[in-house]
């Protein structure tokens, strides 16, 4: 079987207000809010998933948001930066939409040829937005552009991607690497920044938790769980989080790495108009609703039309 992987599927970070997570990315962003669940894992915290009208792979971002949680230390074995990608000539935008909502920018500047922006959320996670011709015409966030892996040496980091992921080389700037999957397009980039004198990241509020990347199926997924054994891998067994299959480990830079499948969406427990509007359980914990609820705190979730108006109003 030729297995490759085609992108960025989601990524995962750590938040601490709900409510203040929910508005940054959904008022400021124009993301939506395209589901509204729970940790698997740890079921009285909240787990938020931003994207696109459909929540399609390439363009989701969720959190964990941890009331309290204090904030971690950007380093070394971390996703450091999260870029999404925008069209040529939208920056000027963002930019006035960020000083319209009080949040500092810095920038632009240029990598690879492409101009983008600095930012931070509420609790210190490191943003970029990018100019780019992949993305589609209009301001509006089209997806990922790609992720930043800071690790402290990159070669053997390199060479999963390269020798079992099927990434391509594509240039290095200073102490960054860039490499491309095998689909081109949004959400099919990472650069690998190299700093060995820097010291290891740590846990919290503002860091990414995990980077999960897309296969199409569930065979592929177990030929990447074998594969990935096979070569020496820590491996979980395939997990089942509702809206698509998941097997983790750590790859030689200590950055959590997930492999999800593309299917079955997010489109199973609700229809397109109304995702995101209600708490979804998965089956094995929809006996503990009550609980569970009594036990997660309030929060204003935007609606449906409000959050078209707000990505409308992005597109502006």
């Amino acid at each position: 079987m030729d297995i490759t992987i085609s992108g960025i599927h989601h990524i995962t970070a750590i938040a601490s207000d709900p409510q203040q997570n929910l508005d940054f990315y959904t008022q400021f962003l124009g993301l939506r809010l395209v589901k509204l669940t729970v940790n698997f894992d740890d079921p009285t915290t909240y787990h938020f998933y931003f994207g696109d009208q459909r929540g399609q792979p390439g363009t989701i971002l969720t959190f964990f948001p941890w009331p309290g949680a204090r904030r971690g230390r950007h380093g070394t074995g971390q996703v450091s930066r999260i870029a999404f990608a925008v069209a040529p000539g939208a920056l000027a935008y963002w930019i006035e939409r960020a000083k319209n909502f009080n949040v500092t920018v810095q920038g632009p500047w240029t990598r690879f040829g492409e101009d983008y922006i600095e930012l931070t959320d509420p609790d210190g996670l490191q943003l970029e937005i990018i100019a780019t011709r992949d993305a589609h015409q209009g301001e509006e966030i089209a997806g990922f552009h790609s992720a930043s892996l800071w690790v402290e040496g990159y070669e053997r980091t390199a060479r999963l991607l390269t020798g079992s992921f099927g990434f391509i080389f594509e240039g290095s700037e200073g102490n960054r690497y860039r490499y491309r999957a095998s689909r081109s397009g949004p959400a099919s980039l990472v650069d690998v920044v190299c700093s060995p004198d820097a010291a290891p990241g740590s846990l919290g509020a503002g860091i990414v938790h995990h980077i999960a990347w897309r296969t199409p199926n569930e065979g592929q997924q177990r030929q990447w769980r074998s594969d990935l054994a096979g070569a020496g891998f820590n491996v979980t067994p395939v997990m089942d989080r509702r809206y698509f299959r998941s097997i983790y480990f750590r790859e030689p830079g200590g950055i959590l790495f997930e492999i999800a499948t593309d299917p079955p969406g997010f489109l199973i427990d609700e229809t397109e108009s109304q995702l995101g509007t209600q708490l979804q359980l998965p089956p094995w914990l929809e006996p503990q609703r009550a609980y569970i609820e009594s036990r997660l705190p309030t929060i204003r979730i935007p609606s449906a039309a409000r959050q078209a108006r707000t990505a409308a109003h992005s597109a502006d």
